[in-house]
């Protein structure tokens, strides 16, 4: 630990190790089994889970950047096994929701910027230099193109991935490739949901909603209207519930981007 500077308030697990230059303030907590390397800087309100990497000039629970913020109490909350790769940063919350979430099993690569009060799930990847503003949502199981800048308060959904360069100011269903100008449906992220084990029967199934949501021609209304109709499965029920959630309203169909450019 020689040449870091590491508050004496700060809580440190076992078999931590932290490099030289390394910078942790207090009122941060750190899990057993991470590895801290040079040049990160760890704020005040940082909870850090175990089997965490966090690579240089990374920068974790920094002020949030919002002219609302006053100076509150607020937090970043990083669970298990996440790597957090060169000048990430990631903010705290703010008085809106409190804190910022990261949870197990993330890969973040370089020069992300997770803003306030956004809150990601398990076991994403968000590729080089993905930009989140304020206050979104990133289900379990997503990957974010490189480039990718996600407008605040959007919501992408479980199994998703965006393509390079996406520009995202509407929400992402569950289960699909999100791609073009503006981003718009590219089918069902078929390859992915293979490999955690969804059968061909459960990703036909999915072909089949999003086939009347965003290639039918029908009003996104009516679209969901006979979607309610179709046999109950747990895969409907989460793109169903991720629907009645959206409050940006969801992002374009294939046919519609098509008839648009």
């Amino acid at each position: 630990m020689n040449n870091s500077y590491i508050h004496p308030d700060a809580k440190i697990g076992q078999n931590v190790r932290i490099d030289p230059f390394a910078v942790i303030y207090e009122d941060v907590v750190i899990g057993d089994n991470c590895r801290i390397h040079s040049h990160a800087t760890i704020f005040p309100g940082a909870r850090i889970g175990n089997n965490c990497e966090i690579f240089p000039s990374a920068s974790i629970a920094a002020v949030p950047q919002d002219l609302k913020f006053n100076g509150e109490y607020t937090t970043v909350e990083i669970g298990d096994n996440n790597r957090i790769r060169e000048c990430v940063t990631i903010n705290r919350g703010t008085a809106a929701r409190d804190k910022t979430i990261i949870g197990n099993n993330n890969l973040i690569m370089a020069y992300t910027h997770i803003a306030h009060d956004c809150r990601i799930g398990n076991n994403c990847v968000l590729a080089n230099a993905t930009t989140l503003a304020g206050h979104i949502e990133i289900d379990d199981w997503v990957i974010t193109g490189g480039i990718s800048a996600i407008h605040q308060f959007v919501k992408i959904g479980q199994h998703s991935i965006l393509m390079g360069g996406a520009l995202v100011d509407k929400d992402v269903p569950p289960f699909i490739k999100a791609a073009k100008f503006p981003l718009s449906y590219f089918g069902v992220n078929s390859v992915g949901l293979e490999r955690r084990g969804y059968s061909k029967e459960q990703i036909n199934e999915i072909q089949q909603v999003y086939r009347v949501l965003f290639q039918s021609g029908l009003t996104y209304s009516n679209a969901i209207d006979q979607i309610k109709q179709m046999p109950k499965s747990e895969s409907l029920n989460i793109i169903l519930d991720f629907i009645s959630r959206s409050e940006r309203g969801l992002m374009r169909g294939y046919t519609k981007a098509k008839e648009n450019r």
